[in-house]
């Protein structure tokens, strides 16, 4: 059996899942310590179901922690971010278009160095030791514990990242937290570097949740092995985790369009996710998320890592109903739902509310809302359905029909059919599949690199391309009979010499359990 947990702004759930039978589903507040969250989630599931913690295999658990903490500029550790790419590449330097307030709140220190390579791997300068050990020095000055170290084309070529990074080292000791950005973005610099920056100033922080979170399962007996939930809807371990906090950062959406997958049976959907707040929407394809394809804005910072493609809107079950319903969301009550909703006792019209007042849903005292005026409630209702419409049709990127399907707390506030879009699927245990989407999340392992092709050489870069792919996800923890390719693209860059193609590659398999523990 595997237990599957995601912690929200508002909820944490929890499901227990018998291969891919959910047998207890459970939501339960969010903690400020999230630990104690965690802990009665697990005795919820206790309660709806009895186990013997060794009878569990695995846990996964998807978290917005470190979103949130960079959101919110909380806990992230000063940080240096060192460029490899002189004499070129210095008329913009690191962090030179990030929010300043976000700049002081990682005491954000940039330097440019030599080095950094051609998309086909030939050197643009040697790399200048002397340089960057005054780089240390100065870093060292400063305090700083954590660097992100990045170079031109260094997905092409890694070689100066290391030997970048094995000299900060030396100068400056083991406990110096290095992040490369060969290893976290793609071929875009100056993306790639910010989201490597983004990584390295959540490192201090990346130790503390994933202890924490360690913790609260332990202290359940569970000795299963512990996985964090990514981006993409894959997992990775808990040491992965503390090296690469910037991976988890949209599992929470990613983890309901996975959930919704295997409920609705659909592969190939629109997934409306509900929360407290707000609602995410996104397009499965082949029961994957649809990726976003160029940058992603996070905290204002442009990135290229993995993240899905999902459009955010400010309405959820807590949204503030005004102005006789001419107006839902975006300002919401969030957590504060179950002491300021008028069916719970409180004193503010939220959305919720008004779909209790339709009949919509059967929560807390409905005689509470008996007084709300009908035509407000199916003004508000309305709007809210115009809204759900119009994202999803502007997530379409074809005219072939898109069956939506809702999940999430809130998706009470879907109505049975949208605008043009037909009968939206309403699967069962929808209010916990994200939880569900954490536990069934397979590994993955990915190529995104520029070729050189030489004539007659196609097919044999595109299955070493494949075939590398196939073999990280194996090194990653996937049963390799079970590993395939769930997305490829080629694309011919023109205004490279030499037949440049950027190739990318996905492959993903089920979790070997076998050997885990």
């Amino acid at each position: 059996m595997r237990i599957g947990i995601d912690v929200g702004g508002t909820n944490t759930d929890a499901v227990l899942m018998e291969g891919n039978t959910v047998a207890a589903g459970i939501k339960r507040s969010t903690t400020s310590d999230v630990t104690s969250g965690i802990v009665a989630a697990l005795e919820g599931l206790q309660e709806q179901r009895a186990f013997h913690p060794d009878e569990i295999d695995a846990v996964m658990i998807g978290t917005t922690h470190f979103i949130n903490a960079l959101i919110e500029q909380n806990g992230l550790a000063p940080t240096a971010a060192v460029r490899l790419g002189l004499p070129a590449t210095a008329s913009l330097p690191p962090l030179v278009d990030w929010p300043q307030g976000l700049v002081r709140a990682i005491g954000g220190r940039a330097y440019l160095a030599h080095g950094g390579h051609e998309f086909d791997g030939r050197t643009i300068s040697d790399l200048d030791r002397d340089e960057l050990r005054r780089h240390a020095d100065d870093i060292r000055s400063h305090g700083i514990k954590s660097i992100a170290i990045s170079s031109v084309f260094s997905p092409i070529n890694s070689e100066f990242e290391i030997e970048a990074a094995e000299l900060f080292r030396e100068e400056l000791g083991d406990d110096v937290a290095l992040s490369l950005s060969h290893e976290i973005g793609r071929v875009g610099l100056l993306e790639r570097e910010n989201a490597t920056i983004i990584n390295a100033a959540l490192r201090d922080l990346a130790d503390h949740i994933v202890d924490g979170l360690a913790k609260s399962v332990s202290g359940g007996g569970i000795v299963a092995p512990l996985f964090l939930s990514q981006n993409d809807g894959t997992l990775m371990d808990i040491d992965f985790a503390r090296r690469y906090p910037v991976a988890t950062f949209a599992s929470g959406p990613t983890n309901s369009m996975r959930g919704a997958a295997v409920l609705s049976g659909l592969d190939t959907c629109a997934v409306v996710d509900v929360g407290g707040t707000t609602s995410d929407i996104g397009v499965l394809n082949q029961g994957f998320p649809r990726e976003a394809s160029g940058e992603v804005s996070v905290a204002g910072v442009r990135t290229n890592f993995r993240m899905p493609d999902v459009l955010s809107i400010g309405i959820g079950g807590g949204s503030r109903v005004v102005d006789a319903g001419e107006r839902v969301g975006p300002d919401s009550v969030g957590y504060r739902l179950i002491s300021e909703a008028l069916v719970f006792g409180g004193s503010t019209l939220t959305a919720t509310d008004v779909a209790v007042a339709l009949g919509r849903a059967d929560i807390g005292d409905k005689s509470l809302v008996s007084g709300v005026d009908t035509a407000t409630a199916n003004r508000a209702m309305d709007l809210v359905a115009e809204k759900f419409a119009d994202v999803v049709e502007r997530m379409r990127t074809s005219s072939d029909p898109l069956p939506v399907v809702a999940v999430g707390g809130g998706s009470i506030l879907v109505p049975d059919e949208l605008p043009g879009l037909g009968t939206v699927h309403r699967p069962e245990h929808f209010s916990v599949a994200n939880a569900i989407g954490a536990a069934i999340a397979q590994v993955s392992g990915e190529v995104d690199r520029v070729y050189a092709i030489s004539e007659g050489k196609r097919s044999q870069v595109v299955d070493e391309a494949r075939q590398e792919a196939m073999d990280r996800a194996v090194a990653a923890g996937a049963e390799p009979s079970s590993v395939a390719i769930v997305d490829f693209d080629e694309v011919p860059i023109p205004y490279l010499p030499g037949n440049a193609t950027r190739i990318r590659a996905k492959a993903v398999g089920d979790l070997a359990l076998g050997g885990l523990r």
